[in-house]
This record gives structure tokens, C-alpha cells and sequence, in this order.
């Protein structure tokens, strides 16, 4: 059968498919098992589910498989239940591999650590098979070491045949994009390392800068988010963390797909690595140095960089390469990791006139007032540097909407300066500000209010004196925060790292107002009046040492919200009553001390997700998940007790739901957008076994059980990208 779902033979082979399935099953009395491998359209399942008859009660089970998100949701959308396959673990994937490559013969041999080889196969099935039976039949384990093959995946993947089953699936997933600029976007994840964390919002900014996608979505290209999903449904690249409120962080390509988008970009010329200080192309568009010794002049000689529209170095790097005016059409600039930068590489930052993605890291000092020539610059990122005090020419920029750090402002901003006349105009288009740090000198905010594409904004008062009987700074939050009264102001977002002083002046803020986000980190000894008027309210973080009933209580008015956030060392007591908190989806309770609410039956009545972040929850804290109907979701503590664990395990077999209890994983807060706690599950332990339908029914699944699992039974699946299984009852 041909590969490409938008064939018209295929097509025509699939409604033959569903012909033959609806005389089969024609007048059927009795109880049926279907399997159904591989659906890659939403179209195809709806041409075999017209084939299908009705259950007249006779509990019926049908298996669909499928690699994309959308086709599983689509396939149980009436009464169905997705199951996400997860990858082998260590311990299944040395198992499955060893069986492969050893043979019987030298099952007594010590055989050498495949630590390299798990580590590129990621629990992928056919990746660990394949790099087995090659292994195998070049003689090892006292052949070839593993080593040895991973430095050369990228060459037996092109070359040799014993790849190609392998090969034909990677190639598959790429060219059945459905746009170039979809697989633009794919290539472009070459330029980062392997086993780093990518920020999605990063990303996303960079291909913005690239010209791969648009801000608003067109016929000939999409919009970012919409590019990413994209890649995300079909399981190409997959989430590592997860913020609390379910979206994406940070996410990454895996295994052996990692190594064909290297192959592909590097290939195609579409990137330029430089990780084995050897350089090979003379015409770069593209460069990344990836923990490289790069610092020999004589490697990049031969090397135009005129034409590089990126550049991104992490680790050393050659002055040479550092010689920035060699580079006339760069756009995206990547140095936050660079061992190398200096503030004099920045003073000819400022003469890259196209350069509209910018980030920079611990080497710099000052960003110079000469960044105003950048009038194409759209995000500038100096979290990473040690800039402390931010020359107000910056917000001169006229395309600048991006701006991200830990920086004072100019005391004084002269009424009649450019800058002044500059933002008196309008002519801003910052969207993201985050975060300043305020102190007593009033400065730039009194401009803030002409700011009026402002949506984003983050404050950090780090003394005493930076909020005490200022004027200025509640002027500014007041107006950000100010209700236009528009049906749909769209998001805003603020995020205030408050002392205890600064109580006052939240207090002193007025309603009508709106925000979509809401973050407050400081002491609190109650809920700021402001926060109970806020229209449009949908995600709440409150960060104390303690929070007290009034607090808890006063959070109950907020109809609107879907997800909370309580950071504390303990709560005071709290019973969620009845019809309480209406649309909350998420609720996220990060505690020292175990002193969890009490929630009555009918409170939390829409909640999917909850967090319990405390190392000494014990069992189940008196709460009852049977009373939240809709729960999907239970995320611990790492540090919790097996025993606590296990209770939660078996609390959620119970529920009629079946939640999924996971374990949350801190990250470095250098590598997210916010330092925060971020989600991520475990690899579930699963048994290998030879994959067969009478294997499938011998488990039982014909049962009335509606939880479907499938062991892999096409190519795809084998491959292991993230197959999903639908079952309908």
C-alpha cells in the first residue's frame, strides 16, 4: 500500500477497506475485536467508522493506532479512550537490545557498556533492533564497539542497508509535511546540541526572525504556534517540561529522529555544524559550534560568513568567528552560551542593521547606546549577562517587542529627549517587558503609559525603598492593569516580586480592572481588593511564606479562574465548599508542611489537573479525588514516599477516570521562560514481548474493560514515536 496518505490510489484502498468491513460485519450478532494499524488522516477514520455498525449492546472493541495526536482524538471522540505509548525504559531497552546483538554464543562474554547506544535509541523499538542486528552482524560484542557506530549513525542511516527500515519511516515523517515551511522549522533544530533543553517561546521568536512562519497565519505560511503544534501532533518533537498550566516549556527531537534532522539540515547545507573542529562548507547560511574547541583561526580561513543569517555558539569559540563584521545578512544571534563574549564583541553587535533575534550571556556588562541602529531588532535577551542598569535607548527601538532581563532603568528620562518624544508618539511596539527592578529613583515609568501595546510586564522590588510611597510605580500598575472595557482586551499578563511594605501599595490599587495573569510573590496577609474586581482573571500564582484563611477564602469569589497556583510553607486551615471555584481546570498546591485543604463533594467541579508538591505528603491527606469527576491528572512530588505513591496509584485505578499519577521534575531555571516547577512523567516499565494480535487477545482486551493498550505491530510504532492507541466501546 502506498505511503502517502493523500494518494488517490490509497485513498480508493481505504474505501475498498471500508466496503469489505461492512459486509463483514453485516447482521453480526456477536461480539467483535478489531485491530486497525496506522490510520494517518482523520478523513480515513471517518471513511471506516461509516463502515462500522452499531453496538446493539454487545460490547465490541475496536483498536485504532495511530502516530498523530489529532487522529487518535478524533478516532475516540464519541466513546473512546486515548492511551499514549510510552517509550522503553533503561532497563527494557538494554534487554531488548543485548537480545539482538549478542549472540547466543557469547552470552557468557562480558560485553561491552551499550550506554552510547540506549542513549541515541531513547527507548525507540526499531532504533534499539536495528543498531542491534547490525551490531550483531558486524560481530560484535568483539567487534565494533558502540562507540564506535554512534559516531557514524548519520552515515549508516544514508548507506547501509541493514538501516533501511529505519530510514524509510524518518523519511516518511519528513517529507509528508505537509509545507516547506514546515520542514524549515524541523531542519532548524539542528543548530541546537544534543540533550539540551529548547525553550519553545525561543524558538518560536527565532523562526519569527528566520522568515519561516509569520505572525499572522497565510495560505503559504503558518503562524509559529500553529507550526509547532504541528510538529508536536505528529510526535515529531515531543515536551520535556510542562509549566503549570499545561503548556509547553521546553521541548527537544529524540533519538534516532535527532539524527536525521542533522543529517537532513547538514546535508542540505541548511545548517553548519562545527563539533569536530573541522568545517566543511565554504557558502554558511546557517552556524552552530557545539561545545566545540573551536578557537583555531585557520578552520574557518576558507569560510564567507558574509552570508550567515545565524549564529549560534555554545562553548568556545575561535575570534575569528567572534569577528562579527563579517557577517552582513545575520538576523538571529545566539551567544548566551559563549564562553568567549566580551563587551567589545556587543559594540559591533550594534552594526548587524538586519539582526532581529538577539541573546546574549555572562560576558556582558553594557549593552551600548549604539543599539539604537537596530531598528529591525524584535527580541533582545539579557537574562544571562550581568547588565544591570539598561540605557534607555533601547526603547527607542521601533520594532523591538521582546525584551527580557534583570535590569534597573534610567533615573531621570529628560522631558524632551528622543526617547520621550519617541514613546509620546506611540510609536512603540513593546509587548513583552520582563522584568525591571524599581527602586526609589522614578525614572522610566512615568513612560510606561505610552506603552499601550504592553501585555506582558514584570516587576521586581528588591528593597524596602522599592515600593514605599511610590506614586510613580502604582500610577504605572494602574494603568496597566486599567479595564478599557473592551469585550475581549486579549492577554495581559503581570507579575509582581514584592516585600512585605509593598502591601500597601497593592491595596491602594483600584477596580475596574483586567488581567488574564496574575503572579504575586511576597508576604501576604490579605488578598489585595484588586484581585477579586479583575474581569478576564484565568490564572492566578500566589507566592507566601504563609497563606491564611481570609487569602484562601477570599480566592473561592474568583468564578473565572482555571488555574491557581499556592506557594507557601503551609496553609492555614481551608474547606473547598460546594459549587467553589467553579472552572478551575488546574490547581497546583506547592507546600513545606502537609496542610492541605479540605474539599467538600461538589467543589473543583471541572478540575483535570492537580498538583500536590510536598516531599512529606503522607498517603492521600484526607482528600478525596472521588469527588473530582473530571480529574485526569495527579502530579507528586519526586521526594514523596513509595508508599505515598503507591496509595495515589491505586486511589486512581479507583476513580472512574483512571487519572494518570505522575512525578514532577524540577528544571534549571535558565533553561525556561520563568523559573518555575515544570512537569514532566516518568517513562512507564513495560514488558518486551513478541507483538502479535492473538497476543493482544490473550490479554484480555476484548473484556468490558474500555482502557486500550497495543503493543507495536507497524513500522511506525516500532519506531517509536510516540504511538497513540484510540478504543471505542
Amino acid at each position: 500500500m502506498e505511503t502517502n496518505p493523500t494518494n488517490e490510489r490509497y485513498k480508493w484502498k481505504v474505501v475498498f477497506f471500508a466496503s469489505v468491513l461492512l459486509i463483514f460485519l453485516h447482521d453480526l450478532s456477536f461480539r467483535y475485536f478489531i485491530v486497525i494499524d496506522d490510520i494517518r488522516t482523520e478523513d480515513q477514520w471517518k471513511t471506516i467508522k461509516s463502515a462500522l455498525p452499531a453496538d446493539k449492546d454487545i460490547s465490541s472493541r475496536i483498536l485504532v493506532t495511530t502516530t498523530i495526536q489529532s487522529v487518535a482524538n478524533a478516532c475516540s471522540s464519541s466513546n473512546g479512550y486515548v492511551h499514549k505509548m510510552s517509550r522503553l525504559d533503561k532497563i527494557c531497552s538494554k534487554q531488548l537490545f543485548t537480545k539482538k546483538a549478542c549472540p547466543d554464543k557469547y552470552s557468557c562474554y562480558k560485553q561491552p557498556d551499550p550506554a552510547e547506544v540506549l542513549k541515541k535509541c531513547d527507548g525507540q523499538p526499531l532504533a534499539l533492533v536495528t543498531i542491534g542486528e547490525f551490531l550483531q552482524a558486524k560481530g560484535w560484542p568483539t567487534g565494533p564497539s558502540c562507540e564506535d557506530v554512534c559516531t557514524q549513525i548519520g552515515y549508516h542511516l544514508e548507506n547501509d542497508k541493514s538501516f533501511e527500515k529505519m530510514r524509510r519511516v524518518l523519511i516518511h515523517n519528513y517529507t509528508t509535511l505537509p509545507s516547506h515551511a514546515l520542514k524549515a522549522c524541523l531542519l532548524y533544530f539542528g543548530m541546537f546540541p544534543s540533550n539540551r533543553p529548547i525553550r519553545k517561546k525561543s524558538l518560536l521568536r527565532r523562526w519569527l526572525a528566520e522568515g519561516f512562519v509569520e505572525p499572522q497565519p497565510s495560505p503559504s505560511s503558518p503562524d509559529p504556534i500553529a507550526a509547532f503544534n504541528a510538529l508536536m501532533d505528529r510526535n515529531i518533537i515531543e515536551p520535556i517540561n510542562l509549566s503549570n498550566n499545561d503548556n509547553v516549556k521546553t521541548c527537544q527531537t529524540y533519538g534516532m529522529m535527532r539524527e536525521f534532522i542533522l543529517h537532513m539540515s547538514v546535508s542540505q547545507n541548511f545548517v553548519t555544524l562545527f563539533c569536530n573542529d573541522k568545517i566543511e562548507p565554504k557558502y554558511v547560511r546557517r552556524l552552530s559550534l557545539h561545545e566545540s574547541s573551536a578557537t583555531d583561526a585557520d578552520s574557518f580561513s576558507n569560510v564567507d560568513l558574509s552570508l550567515v543569517r545565524s549564529l549560534a555558539i555554545f562553548g568556545k569559540a575561535s575570534q575569528t568567528v567572534l569577528d562579527l563584521s563579517k557577517y552582513h545578512l545575520l538576523r538571529v544571534l545566539d551567544l548566551e552560551k559563549c564562553e568567549e563574549l566580551k563587551d567589545d564583541h556587543v559594540k559591533d553587535i550594534c552594526n548587524l542593521l538586519l539582526l532581529k533575534y538577539l541573546s546574549l550571556g555572562a560576558g556582558v556588562t553594557t549593552i551600548p547606546r549604539d543599539i539604537v541602529k537596530l531598528k529591525h531588532l524584535v527580541s533582545l535577551d539579557v537574562r544571562r549577562t550581568k547588565v544591570h542598569i539598561l540605557h534607555v535607548e533601547v526603547f527607542q527601538l521601533p520594532s523591538l517587542i521582546h525584551l527580557f532581563g534583570k535590569f534597573k532603568l534610567p533615573d531621570i528620562v529628560k522631558p524632551k529627549s528622543e526617547v520621550h518624544e519617541f514613546l509620546s508618539k506611540g510609536k512603540s511596539n513593546l509587548e513583552t517587558l520582563a522584568g525591571f527592578i524599581t527602586d526609589r529613583s522614578g525614572g522610566f515609568l512615568h513612560l510606561m503609559g505610552y506603552m499601550n501595546k504592553l501585555s506582558k510586564l514584570k516587576i521586581l522590588c528588591e528593597s524596602p525603598a522599592g515600593c514605599a510611597d511610590r506614586t510613580d510605580l502604582k500610577e504605572a500598575i494602574q494603568q496597566f492593569i486599567e479595564d478599557e472595557k473592551q469585550a475581549n482586551i486579549g492577554s495581559r499578563s503581570l507579575s509582581l516580586h514584592f516585600s512585605k511594605c509593598c502591601e500597601e501599595l497593592l491595596n491602594s490599587l483600584k477596580g475596574p480592572c483586567y488581567l488574564s495573569s496574575l503572579k504575586l510573590h511576597g508576604d501576604l496577609a490579605a488578598l489585595p481588593q484588586f484581585v477579586v474586581s479583575l474581569r478576564g482573571l484565568k490564572e492566578l500564582c500566589l507566592s507566601s511564606t504563609k497563606l491564611t484563611t481570609g487569602v484562601l477564602e477570599a480566592l473561592s469569589n474568583l468564578s473565572y479562574l482555571q488555574y491557581l497556583k499556592l506557594v507557601a510553607h503551609d496553609l492555614d486551615k481551608f474547606i473547598v465548599r460546594d459549587q467553589a471555584f467553579c472552572r478551575l481546570l488546574r490547581l497546583s498546591l506547592e507546600l513545606q508542611c502537609p496542610t492541605f485543604p479540605t474539599i467538600e463533594e461538589g467543589a473543583l467541579p471541572f478540575l483535570v489537573t492537580l498538583q500536590l508538591l510536598c516531599k512529606d505528603l503522607h498517603g492521600l491527606s484526607d482528600l478525596k479525588i472521588e469527588y473530582l469527576k473530571h480529574l485526569k491528572e495527579v502530579t507528586l512530588d519526586p521526594r514523596v514516599t513509595p508508599t505515598t505513591r503507591r496509595t495515589w496509584e491505586k486511589a486512581a485505578r479507583e476513580h472512574p477516570n483512571r487519572p494518570k499519577v505522575l512525578l514532577l521534575k524540577s528544571v534549571d531555571a535558565a533553561q525556561s521562560e520563568i523559573a518555575d516547577y515544570t512537569i514532566a512523567s516518568e517513562p512507564t516499565e513495560c514488558a518486551i514481548q513478541e507483538s502479535s494480535i492473538p497476543a493482544l487477545l490473550n490479554q484480555g482486551l476484548v473484556a468490558s474493560s474500555s482502557v486500550m493498550s497495543k503493543q507495536s505491530t507497524s513500522v511506525l510504532s516500532n519506531m517509536g514515536l510516540s504511538e497513540v492507541s484510540s478504543a471505542l466501546t
